[in-house]
């Protein structure tokens, strides 16, 4: 994926009470994909923007972004970034250094001069943080703090306190639930986009499954995959907690084209290479099917619409292998090998939280305890 970096930062005295900006763009649409400001203390106007691209950077990396093109109104921030000038600031050669650092996670980024008119969104959030900070309400380093507040007050009003992950605020809680059996998932078959029902048995576990989940407090939404093994499970944890099943089609199974229907050993046999290649790069699609990057990038936008209508609440997803086991990936901000080593059980329940600092833990992985 392509994204574009807007980045700014600012301090009003030169030095003095600093923040920064920043902001990720798709690089087609130019849709917003993510925005990060914070407030960094007395610092200059310098330290501001270096701090500006370091959070832009950061968040593009947790887009799983590919392709950079960093945009900013620092001449000296780009000129030092391409390597045409030298870094000699004591205080520039850090925060260099750590940006350079992230660069290096991705397969190219490049860096241009924008005038300032064309900047002003990272502008605008850099002048946030710092209002922020003048209210009582600041973010550091990204991660949104509340100051001059008692513990007493913050508990009263159900705030969450700090992680040590320094994650701060009521995070939107996935359950992520798997479907129950079907008659391929007996076999063992590839289950992509096949519209199958649930077995007798199936159906016996989405039961219990929901009997266990309707025990848990404060359920917003229960929101499915629109294939029907989904939608069965989803109904009956749905009836349970009196809610409506919600669909999202970003939430379906991977499309697996010609090996849909197949086992392991008949797709291999099928398509030997491919297969091959496919077990081992996310961007080998099946024949006539679709990547595991496609599918991860749709996973994505489908938690970014979750997010933003059901943020700070808790949401049961019922889904399938690949699209539970992209969102714990993401949680977790780890490689695409994790999708090869993952495994989820039919049913299985995992808890993936997500804050809107972006940070993300991940509470729980494949338990089946209510199927014993």
């Amino acid at each position: 994926m392509k994204v574009i970096v807007e980045a700014d930062g600012g301090s009003r005295g030169n030095p003095g009470p600093a923040g920064y900006g920043a902001v990720v763009r798709d690089v087609r649409s130019g849709e917003t994909l993510a925005e990060r400001k914070g407030f960094i203390g007395v610092a200059t106007n310098n330290v501001a923007e270096y701090q500006g691209l370091i959070a832009g950077l950061r968040a593009a990396g947790e887009l799983d972004a590919e392709t950079v093109a960093v945009r900013m109104d620092s001449k000296l921030v780009v000129e030092q970034m391409s390597g045409r000038w030298k870094i000699k600031h004591p205080s520039m050669q850090p925060l260099a250094k750590e940006a350079q650092a992230l660069a290096q996670g991705f397969k190219a980024v490049t860096y241009e001069w924008i005038p300032r008119e064309r900047n002003k969104q990272a502008d605008r959030l850099a002048n946030e943080a710092m209002d922020d900070e003048k209210t009582g309400k600041t973010e550091k380093s990204g991660k949104t703090e509340k100051s001059g507040r008692t513990e007493k007050s913050e508990k009263a009003e159900g705030a969450r306190q700090p992680h040590w992950s320094g994650a701060v605020g009521e995070p939107t809680r996935l359950i992520l639930l798997r479907h129950g059996q079907t008659k391929l998932s007996v076999d063992r078959r590839y289950s992509g986009r096949g519209d199958h029902p649930l077995t007798e048995l199936g159906l016996e576990q989405a039961e219990k499954a929901a009997k266990r989940l309707s025990t848990l407090d404060g359920i917003a939404a229960v929101i499915s995959s629109p294939l029907q093994r989904a939608q069965q499970t989803a109904r009956k944890l749905a009836d349970e907690v009196g809610l409506e099943v919600v669909t999202h089609q970003g939430l379906i199974e991977t499309d697996f084209g010609t090996w849909e229907g197949l086992t392991f050993a008949e797709a291999s046999e099928q398509d030997p290479e491919v297969h091959r290649r496919w077990l081992g790069d996310t961007s080998v699609k099946p024949p006539n099917g679709e990547s595991f990057d496609e599918v991860h990038a749709r996973v994505r936008k489908a938690r970014a619409d979750i997010i933003a209508k059901y943020g700070g609440k808790t949401i049961v997803v019922v889904s399938h292998v690949t699209p539970i086991k992209t969102l714990l990936r993401q949680a977790l901000d780890v490689g695409p090998q994790f999708l090869f080593r993952m495994h989820l059980d039919l049913t299985g329940v995992s808890i993936a939280e997500f804050y809107a600092d972006g940070h993300a833990s991940v509470k729980l992985v494949n338990d089946t305890s209510h199927l014993s």
